[in-house]
C-alpha cells in the first residue's frame, strides 16, 4: 500500500497575502481522496521527532534558536515565514513524516510526504520556507541505522537543492543531484554533485529529454540502493517563482519516468512534494495530485 505523511498541521496560518500557497496541503489530502486515488489508510500521521536524527544533520544550536524562537530577525526574515512554536512543530512533523516514510518505502517500494522538499534549510540556518531538511535527515537516517549504504538525491525542484549540497558537500555515501533553472533562486548556488541548471522557458521536449538521459546513466554509475525524489511542480510555465515552461502533462510524465525507472530497477524512493506557485491553486493541486496518481498506478 502507498503510506503518505499527512498532518492537519501541516496547513499552518500564515499572515493575509502571504506568498506560499499553505491551503495546498489540506486541499490535495482532500483531492486525493475525493478522486478515490487514496482512502483514508493511505495516509499516517508521523509520530513525535528524534533529536537524534534532527543533530545528524542541524546543529543543536540553531535547533535550539528554533525551538526557543530566539532566531534573529534576519534570520527570520531569510526563512520566510513568522517565527513561532506552531511552526518548528509542524517543520518536525514533517521531517518525522519523511523518517517514517523511508521506513514504509523499504517495505513497499515507494512512500510519500504530501509536504516536505524542504532543500535550502543548511546545516546552521534555513532559507526560502524552509527550516529543517528533511530528506536530509531522511538521508542521514537510513546511513547511521544500516539501512542504506548509497543514496542518490534526484532534486527536480526548479529551485537549486543549495542546502542539500552543502550538507552533503563531503559525503561519498549521498549522491547530490539537482536540475533546474539555471538564472532562478538561489543567485548564489551551492555545488551539489551534479548540477544541471536550466534556460528560462525550457519546455517539455528538452526538460524530458535531459532527464531521461541523465537519471538512468547516473543510476548505473552511482548505483544507489536509495533513491529521494523531490517533485517539485514550479517547473510548470504558469509558476509565478518558476522561469521554465513545462506543461502538466510535461510534469507528470516526468513523475512517471522518474517513478517507473526506481521501480524496474527496484530502488526503493522517498518522495517529497517540494514547490508549486501557480496563482491558480487548481493548478497546483492538480500538479501534485499527479505525481500521487503516478505512484499508485506504477506501484499499486
Amino acid at each position: 500500500m502507498l503510506k503518505i505523511a499527512y498532518h492537519p498541521i501541516f496547513k499552518h496560518n500564515l499572515p493575509l497575502g502571504h506568498r506560499f500557497p499553505m491551503s495546498k496541503y489540506e486541499l490535495l489530502h482532500q483531492q486525493l481522496l475525493l478522486e478515490g486515488t487514496c482512502s483514508e489508510e493511505n495516509f499516517f500521521v508521523p509520530g513525535p521527532l528524534n533529536d537524534e536524527h534532527v543533530f545528524a544533520v542541524h546543529t543543536s544550536e540553531y535547533v535550539a534558536s528554533l525551538r526557543n524562537l530566539t532566531l534573529d530577525k534576519k534570520a527570520i526574515r531569510k526563512i520566510g515565514f513568522p517565527l513561532s512554536t506552531k511552526l518548528v512543530e509542524r517543520e518536525e512533523c514533517i521531517t518525522q513524516g519523511t523518517i517514517e516514510g523511508c521506513k514504509y518505502a523499504l517495505q513497499h517500494g515507494i512512500a510519500m510526504n504530501i509536504a516536505g522538499g524542504t532543500h535550502h534549510a543548511y546545516t546552521d540556518r534555513g532559507e526560502a520556507f524552509c527550516l529543517f531538511n528533511d530528506q536530509a535527515v531522511g538521508a542521514k537516517y537510513l546511513l547511521a541505522k544500516g539501512k542504506a549504504k548509497k543514496i542518490l538525491m534526484v532534486d527536480l525542484d526548479v529551485h537549486q537543492g543549495n542546502g542539500t549540497a552543502e550538507i552533503f558537500q563531503n559525503d561519498p555515501d549521498v549522491f547530490t543531484f539537482s536540475m533546474h533553472g539555471g538564472k532562478n533562486y538561489p543567485f548564489k548556488k551551492e555545488v551539489s554533485d551534479l548540477d544541471i541548471g536550466l534556460d528560462d522557458g525550457t519546455e517539455d521536449e528538452q526538460y524530458l529529454s535531459k532527464i531521461k538521459e541523465i537519471l538512468p546513466e547516473l543510476i548505473e554509475t552511482e548505483k544507489p540502493d536509495f533513491i529521494f525524489y523531490l517533485s517539485g511542480v514550479d517547473i510548470l510555465a504558469t509558476d509565478k517563482l518558476g522561469r521554465l515552461g513545462c506543461t502538466l502533462e510535461g510534469c507528470k510524465e516526468r513523475d512517471r519516468f522518474v517513478l517507473q525507472t526506481c521501480k524496474d530497477l527496484g530502488i526503493p524512493v522517498q518522495v517529497s512534494m517540494g514547490g508549486g506557485y501557480s496563482p491558480d491553486i487548481k493548478i497546483i493541486i492538480e500538479a501534485h495530485a499527479n505525481t500521487f496518481r503516478m505512484a499508485q498506478e506504477i506501484y499499486f
